[in-house]
Parts: structure tokens; sequence; C-alpha cells
């Protein structure tokens, strides 16, 4: 989409535009790719200081339960997603993902217990689908209702707290996927101790009424500064956090996509609430079987990153392919590039040597221990 006329505007709109903005299209939505400093330095800061992004492009669903009981919305969802919902506690948040009848992934998601409902979050991409496909299997119990008037925004990095703390003192006793519902400039927000970089943080839940007021009350923290679209991906790369529709997808399963930690032990074997989902035979079979393929982090040699669908291989002179680029980039944390892929398993062992196919040269790179950087989730 090259007319920025035809897409979606978030909130923030303005506000980026007057910040420097670079705006380029992303999942129908007009969003900044980049501030003046530049991906590098936006990148850099949020791993010292606090970045804020604007996410207002994601899906705020609320699953709210005609029984009114949060309990039955929490079973109803799990007939969608292998995750423990019944289990999780009001004002906690877990990651999750829907499943199709052959395992693989149609979205990822985070899911909070707030207490008489179920707040669910999920990609821009697949928002539409998300909500078409809650509604078609929920509705008999929950209603299913897409948030259009409220904007989201994350605050990412090792300040993120003290700047935060300026307009809340009590964000200080959160830990990692707490969820609050707290007054920032005498409005209620919703506010997650959670984010996708890597990083300390949170996501914050704001009427779109109040969005500019508290992006502009934030960043004029001196250790507060606006984060593009270009930084999240190599904040989130570095943290080995799955991009939906590049690491991830429909063909994809949890145990391929080394994200079946999100599925807790009542919704596998001989849990009380085994199975019960799409796809549920094979993912538990992969669980206790294992699987042919595995997604792994990739370290090219050099500086130079090897980007999206770049072809795998195992031996320098491009005979054997297994496989390809799901996502890569140039690691400003870790001064070099780094990269992910779904490889077979003979080929993900840690220190394997591998080739990428770049310009008809054959670069060598090494399979890496992920996440690239150690997160600093306040626990």
């Amino acid at each position: 989409m090259d007319d920025h006329t035809a897409l979606k505007r978030t909130p923030l709109y303005d506000l980026h535009l007057s910040l420097g903005g670079k705006m380029v299209p992303f999942a129908g939505y007009d969003m900044p790719v980049q501030y003046p400093a530049g991906v590098l330095k936006e990148h850099l800061f949020t791993r010292s200081d606090a970045g804020l992004f604007d996410v207002s492009h994601m899906g705020q669903v609320l699953l709210t339960p005609k029984s009114g009981k949060v309990e039955d919305a929490a079973l109803a969802l799990e007939t969608l997603v292998p995750v423990d919902i019944l289990g999780l506690k009001p004002g906690r948040q877990r990651y999750g993902f829907f499943t199709n009848d052959s395992g693989g992934i149609l979205d990822d998601l985070m899911i909070t217990n707030r207490g008489d409902h179920l707040l669910v979050v999920v990609n821009a991409a697949c928002k539409d689908a998300d909500v078409a496909h809650m509604k078609a299997h929920l509705s008999d119990t929950c209603t299913v209702e897409l948030l259009d008037d409220r904007a989201l925004l994350a605050l990412q990095g090792p300040r993120a707290e003290s700047v935060l703390g300026e307009l809340w003192a009590g964000v200080s006793g959160m830990k990692f996927m707490d969820v609050r519902e707290i007054p920032l400039l005498d409005v209620d927000c919703i506010v997650s101790r959670s984010g996708y970089s890597g990083e300390d943080g949170f996501e914050i839940s704001v009427p779109n009424h109040k969005a500019v007021a508290l992006a502009k009350a934030l960043l004029s923290h001196p250790h507060c500064a606006p984060i593009g679209l270009g930084a999240r991906d190599s904040l989130r790369l570095e943290a080995g956090l799955c991009l939906y529709g590049n690491d991830i997808d429909t063909t994809t399963t949890p145990m391929e996509g080394a994200i079946e930690w999100g599925i807790q032990k009542v919704r596998r074997k001989g849990g009380a609430r085994q199975g019960g989902f799409p796809g549920a035979d094979r993912i538990i079979g992969e669980l206790e079987n294992g699987v042919s393929r595995r997604r792994v982090g990739l370290k090219p040699e050099g500086k130079a990153p090897v980007r999206t669908h770049v072809k795998l291989f195992a031996d320098a002179e491009g005979r054997t392919e297994i496989g390809e680029v799901a996502s890569g980039t140039f690691g400003p944390t870790v001064e070099g590039p780094v990269a992910m892929a779904m490889l077979p398993i003979p080929h993900t062992a840690a220190g394997t040597r591998i080739f990428a196919e770049v310009r008809g040269k054959y670069l060598p790179l090494t399979v890496a221990d992920l996440p690239f950087v150690t997160p600093t989730y306040k626990r």
C-alpha cells in the first residue's frame, strides 16, 4: 500500500509527525519506522534508558462471560488455546496462541484475567481474523468486543519503572506479567509489566482521548525517547522473540517454534485438562516425541546481516538446502548480525556451522542459543 491516505492511523499519528517520525505502511496502518535519531541509536537508547513505542495498531479484545463468572470465559477460551487460562489469577497476564486443527499457530497473543472478564491482545495483522475466530467459537459463552476507543503504548527499558513512576509511584510494586488498573493523568489505564524488547517495561492501554497527553508526559522525562518499528524489530530479535508471520505461522507448531514453554502441564498429557484445543493430538504428540525441525538462533560471521527468506545450506557449496532465514538484522547490542530460522533437528545444535546464499556466495553462520541478550524482566 503506497498510498498513505488509505492507511489507518493511530491516535498518535500527528504526534509521530511532529517528532519527525518516518512513516511507513505496516499491517494496514501508517506507523513510524524510525525518528531522526535512527534505528541504531533508538535501539541502544531502549537498552540503556526507556523507549516509548506506539503499538495502538494491536487489537485489544474483551471477552466478557455472559454468566458473570470469569471462569466460564477462561474455560471457553481454553477450547481455542493450549494454555492454562483457568489457573490465571486476577491481575495476571499470560502468553498464549491460537492453534488450528493441524497444530499450526493462527496467532500469538497476551491474555489477562481482569477479575470479571478477560483482555486479549492480538497482533495487528491478525486482529480481524482473530475476532471472527473468537466470535465463531465463543459467542455462546462470551461477548467478544474489539475495543476501538483505546490506544496502546509500550514503555521499554531499564529506566521504564522510574519514568512511569513519575506519574504513579505504585508501579514499583508490580512484577513481570502483573496487570493493574491505575490512574495516569486522571484517567484509568490498564498497565501490564511486560513487553516485546527483552527489557523490563510496561504496556499501557489508555483511552484514545488521553493517548497524546500521556505520550507527551512520558516523553518529557529526560530518560524517555520515541522509538519506531525498526528498533522494535531488532530489539525483539536480539531477545529471541517471535514475529508472527515470520518465525511462526499456520504451518508451525508450538514445539517447532520453540514456544512450547507456553503450554502449561495442566493442558499436556496427563494434565487435569489435557487437550481439548485445536490440533491437540499433534501438539501433545510432539511434546512427548519431539519434532523434525525447530526454530534456532543464528549468528552470521562478519558485520553484514542476512535477511528474511535468504536460503540456508548445510554445506559451503550449496548442495543441501536446509531452510531459509525467518528473521534477520543487525543487532546493535551484540554488535553483530543476528537471525532466526527453522532448521532440521540434525542442524540445530548450538555451534553447528551452516551457510547462507547471499548474491551467489555462501556465507558461514553458526547456530546459537536463544536469546542473544539476557532478558531483564522484573520477576
